[in-house]
C-alpha cells in the first residue's frame, strides 16, 4: 500500500507540475475530458502556468523591444551616414521614434496581454482557487461548441421531420386500412372571383404536392392544400382554377371518370 501511494504521489506530481501547467491553459470542458484530470491538482498547476506565462511575456517584451530599437536606431544611423537625412537626429529623437514604433506593433500589445493574463490566472488560482484557461483557446472552444450545437440542432430537426413523416404514414395507413376503394367525390365552388374544386378520395394520391398543377379533364387547377380528415374519403385536396395553358413541368393529369360530382 505504501508503494502504491508513493507511485500515485509521483504520478500526481508529474501531472501537476509538468503536464498540468500546459493543460491548465485549456477551457474547463476540455480539461475535464483529459484522462489525467483526476491526477492533477489544477489549482497548483494554474499557479505555475500563470507565473510562467507572465515571465515568458516579460522576456518576450524585452527581446522584442531590443529588436525594434536596434532596427530603428540602425536604420536612422544608416540614413544619416548615407546623407538621406540632412538634419541630424538627436539620441532622444531616435529613442522616441523607436518607442513609438514599438507600441505600434500588434505583437507588443499581444505580449502585454499575455503578461496581464498570466497575472490574472496566477492570482485567480492562488487566492480564489479559480482555474482560468487562456482567452484564445476559450474563444476557440466557444466557436466549436456553437458550430456543434447548430449541427446537433439541424440533426434534431431532421430526426423530428423523419418521426413526423413516419407517424403521418402510420396515421394514413390506419385511416385507410378498413376503407373500401370507392370513386372520388368532387365538389365545385364558383364565385365572382374564382373557382375552387375540392376532391375527396378514399386513397392517397401520390405526387399530389402543393403547389403542383393538376389538369382535370381539360381544365387547369393549382393544388393549394391537402389534409387528412375522417370519413369514408379521408384524403382531401383543394384546387383553385387557373388559366389554361399555364406552362409547368410534371402536370398531373386527372380524369373525372366515375367520380361523384357535386355542384
Amino acid at each position: 500500500m505504501v508503494r502504491l501511494s508513493a507511485i500515485d504521489m509521483l504520478i500526481s506530481l508529474f501531472c501537476t507540475y509538468l503536464i498540468g501547467p500546459l493543460a491548465s491553459l485549456l477551457p474547463e470542458r476540455w480539461r475535464k475530458s483529459l484522462p489525467m484530470d483526476s491526477s492533477v491538482h489544477w489549482g497548483h498547476a494554474a499557479i505555475v502556468s500563470g507565473f510562467l506565462e507572465s515571465i515568458a511575456a516579460v522576456v518576450g517584451i524585452c527581446y522584442w523591444y531590443m529588436h525594434v530599437m536596434n532596427q530603428v536606431v540602425g536604420g536612422a544611423i544608416n540614413l544619416e551616414v548615407n546623407g538621406k537625412i540632412e538634419i541630424g537626429l538627436t539620441e532622444h529623437q531616435i529613442s522616441g521614434a523607436g518607442l513609438l514604433a514599438f507600441f505600434l506593433y500588434p505583437l507588443t500589445w499581444a505580449l502585454f496581454y499575455f503578461f496581464f493574463e498570466g497575472a490574472v490566472r496566477l492570482c485567480g488560482a492562488a487566492f480564489v482557487e479559480s482555474v482560468i484557461g487562456t482567452l484564445p483557446l476559450w474563444l476557440l472552444e466557444h466557436i466549436v461548441r456553437m458550430v456543434k450545437n447548430r449541427e446537433e440542432a439541424k440533426m434534431g430537426e431532421v430526426r423530428r421531420a423523419n418521426v413526423k413523416s413516419f407517424l403521418g404514414s402510420v396515421r394514413e395507413s390506419l385511416a385507410t386500412a378498413r376503407l373500401k376503394d370507392i370513386p372520388d367525390e368532387l365538389q365545385y365552388a364558383v364565385n365572382a372571383a374564382d373557382e375552387t374544386l375540392d376532391i375527396r378520395a378514399s386513397r392517397k394520391k401520390e405526387d399530389w404536392v402543393v403547389p403542383k398543377i393538376v389538369r382535370v379533364d381539360e381544365v387547369y387547377y393549382r393544388l393549394e392544400d391537402t389534409s387528412l380528415e375522417k370519413g369514408i374519403r379521408p384524403f382531401q385536396y383543394r384546387l383553385r382554377r387557373i388559366q389554361a395553358g399555364v406552362p409547368a413541368r410534371n402536370i398531373i393529369l386527372y380524369k373525372r371518370g366515375e367520380a361523384l360530382v357535386r355542384e
